[in-house]
């Protein structure tokens, strides 16, 4: 995976040494994991983060690991999905409980769209979000997302889309 930059995160390849206790950490937490498919065992986290790695060999483009650039440490994760069940191109993001509301999912996620239509050259992406999860579509609404009606999102049910464009 390439390495995008921000002013103050690194959107970075996963590193199992460094970042799945943090993440089994957070996937741990039934709240803070609750809108990106609630609780996931070690194992399953694990898996998570192969998955990752595995959709970029696949597409070419994947979920980053968010770190802090001072220290390199995993605050969350931002990135592009799109597995054959989904309608399109999805920009995602969460960031760790003790790292919200400071900006960086907006942050990393303003670098991934960035990345869509700068470098893949594409002319539309969307975030598929649920209902009831007020913080992120306040990230895309400020990241430019219009909302463009509701999906049934492969095993997550019915999300709200947030379409973005690249004008």
């Amino acid at each position: 995976m390439n390495t995008l930059h921000t002013e103050r995160l690194v959107l970075r390849s996963w590193d199992e040494a460094n970042d799945l206790k943090p993440l089994i950490e957070f996937f741990s937490d039934a709240e803070a994991s609750h809108f990106i498919g609630g609780p996931r065992d070690a194992e399953a986290v694990w898996r998570t983060i192969a998955g990752y790695i595995g959709h970029f060999h696949l597409r070419g483009y994947s979920y980053w690991a968010v770190a802090d650039r001072v220290n390199n440490k995993l605050i969350g994760a931002t990135g592009i999905w799109n597995s054959p069940q989904w309608g399109e191109m999805e920009l995602g993001y969460y960031i760790f409980p003790a790292h919200q509301g400071k900006g960086f999912a907006t942050e990393a996620a303003k670098r991934c769209q960035q990345y869509v239509f700068e470098d893949l050259g594409k002319q539309t992406l969307v975030s598929y979000i649920n209902a009831e999860n007020e913080v992120s579509k306040k990230v895309a609404k400020k990241l430019g997302g219009t909302f463009d009606g509701i999906y049934e999102l492969a095993e997550f049910g019915p999300h709200e889309v947030y379409r973005y464009g690249s004008t």
